[in-house]
């Protein structure tokens, strides 16, 4: 038998399933930052570490008004997305150098969006040949870097990137 540690996913899989829980994108900024692994406030939005991510540094941005479709925006919440998605691409190239990004929502649960009715923006990196023989083989994503850490160096550097003047 293969192991893969993965000590993050013990709260989401011992949590209990309750059916009216309250939205997590609602409810993160209402809490401590680091703890939520907040990244970065925006006017209109936040960019959060997904707890489940396809790759290391594996970014969201989120409204902060409960919203599910892309037309529910405001205009300024919808440059104010942009917006932290292009400084989530900057400080993902200053703190881990990706050769590549996929950026996108997942619009409803039948396109694979776990949280269906609050909108959320991908940022997720990409490398030359980090798809490897374990997710095709093996059905398994290995993340080599502890959310805590990725977020403490993601944090860093997006902060820097948001100090510099808007191109």
């Amino acid at each position: 038998m293969k192991h893969l540690w993965a000590p993050w996913r013990v709260a989401y899989v011992t949590a209990p399933k309750v059916a009216d829980a309250t939205c997590i994108f609602c409810d993160a900024p209402r809490g401590d930052d680091r703890a939520a692994r907040i990244v970065h406030r925006g006017a209109h939005g936040y960019l959060i570490v997904n707890r489940y991510p396809y790759n290391s540094g594996h970014l969201m941005a989120v409204p902060y008004r409960h919203v599910a479709r892309l037309d529910g925006l405001t205009p300024a919440e919808a440059e104010g997305l942009m917006h932290l998605a292009a400084l989530a691409v900057q400080g993902l190239e200053r703190a881990m150098a990706p050769q590549g990004f996929n950026i996108g929502f997942n619009l409803g649960h039948a396109a694979g969006a776990g949280v269906g009715e609050h909108l959320h923006l991908h940022i997720v990196p990409r490398w030359v040949g980090d798809t490897n023989f374990m997710p095709v083989l093996g059905d398994v994503k290995v993340i080599p870097e502890h959310l805590d850490e990725s977020c403490a160096r993601l944090t860093a550097a997006i902060e820097a990137a948001a100090a510099q003047p808007r191109r």
